[in-house]
């Protein structure tokens, strides 16, 4: 069987023609929820992501853990798209498929035979996802979409770093992963949308869009406020005390999210919180240099262990900063369902990063490896002859 067991999108089927990241991510965010997704890939290598590493495991070094990021409960098709043969072969899949996901360049899906016409006068409750770098249309609309690139163009890296001198982009590849997730919600919305209407439509969203989307209160600083966030490093840009400390043996985050968080890390630390400089977080955020050097100084005197033992007594939020390793070795992220075993045909059991949801009243839902290239093309062809009886 295909994909989780259950789920509340048990009998959907998603016909995923993307590639690399965003669209693969959202297609495989629908297989956690229990939809069936035919992956196409070109027989030439398949997906490009196939070829992304460092690094690579398996006998031959040759499967691409960036692809097992994104591709399990997945089936793999082989297809040309621009041959005939392929072409008839997706036309069969559309009239069979709930939702069709793709994030090629403006245009090339029209060029290829398919434009959204046609895809919904072959199946007009087809609900098609399509993801771009800028967006469809506007004066920068066939601009090609990489992550880094969005992070830039959206601002995000505007907001990263140590200084405005110094611009990061984020360690993740953030725009593409959020696009697929803005992707995947918009298509669980059109096929809820569908039950009432009977007629699918297209969803469309960005790396624009995505990382835009999440400038949140940094985006109303501008468009209410007028000012112009600027990166401040591990230090939150509104809220203070609430960052990244130094202590004896290395770095721990606080955050007093409120006065009586810091009334309580004031305490601790042997400062006191009334004085004109620190006693509101407005002044605060304006003496913060002081404030973080003031903190360091307390701090230093224990390790990390002892004040996160003290501020987790005190109630205040705190935390450490763990490695990955570490991450997916603790025992809360385990318990939430973060790491899932599946059994990969050439790696035999292997663990991967886990869905981020759960949903109350089901038992653990069983996942499947990402697929080789092409592997599932003689059960998908059974599965859809089967379907056109």
């Amino acid at each position: 069987m295909l994909g989780p067991l259950g789920g509340p999108l048990g009998g959907i089927v998603v016909l995923d023609l993307s590639r690399a990241l965003a669209g693969p991510h959202a297609a495989q965010l629908l297989g956690d929820l229990g939809a069936r997704v035919i992956k196409v890939e070109h027989p030439d290598g398949g997906d490009e992501s196939r070829g992304w590493g460092p690094p690579f495991v398996g006998p031959d070094h040759d499967i691409s853990t960036y692809f097992l990021a994104a591709n399990r409960n997945k089936q793999s098709i082989a297809v040309d798209l621009k041959s005939d043969e392929g072409k008839k072969l997706i036309e069969r899949l559309v009239r069979h498929s709930d939702v069709l996901v793709e994030n090629f360049r403006t245009g090339v899906l029209d060029r290829l035979g398919f434009p959204v016409e046609r895809l919904h006068e072959l199946n007009p409750r087809l609900v098609v996802l399509s993801i771009t770098g800028f967006g469809h249309d506007g004066p920068e609309g066939g601009r090609p979409g990489y992550d880094q690139i969005a992070q830039g163009e959206a601002g995000l890296m505007s907001l990263t770093g140590p200084s405005a001198d110094e611009p990061y982009r984020v360690g993740a590849s953030i725009a593409d992963l959020l696009a697929g997730i803005h992707g995947a919600y918009g298509v669980a919305a059109a096929l809820y949308e569908r039950e009432r209407t009977g007629a699918g439509r297209v969803v469309r969203t960005s790396l624009l869009a995505a990382v835009t989307g999440v400038h949140s209160y940094h985006g109303t600083a501008w468009t209410v406020g007028g000012k112009v966030a600027a990166p401040t490093g591990n230090h939150h840009s509104s809220i203070t005390p609430y960052g990244a400390f130094r202590c004896a043996d290395g770095m721990l985050q606080i955050a007093a999210g409120n006065e009586a968080h810091w009334r309580k890390v004031a305490a601790l630390l042997g400062i006191d919180a009334e004085q004109p400089r620190y006693a509101t977080n407005r002044d605060r955020f304006l003496n913060r240099d002081e404030l973080i050097a003031d903190m360091e100084k307390a701090l230093a005197a224990h390790d990390r262990a002892h004040w996160l033992a003290e501020l987790s007594a005190a109630g205040v939020p705190a935390g450490a900063i763990r490695t990955l390793d570490e991450v997916y070795t603790w025992e809360q992220t385990r318990s939430q369902g973060l790491v899932v075993q599946v059994d990969h045909p050439v790696l035999g059991p292997i663990e991967l990063p886990g869905p981020p949801l759960r949903f109350d009243g089901e038992p653990p839902m069983t996942h499947t490896a990402p697929p080789a290239l092409g592997q599932d093309g003689p059960a998908v062809l059974a599965w859809l002859e089967e379907r056109e009886r």
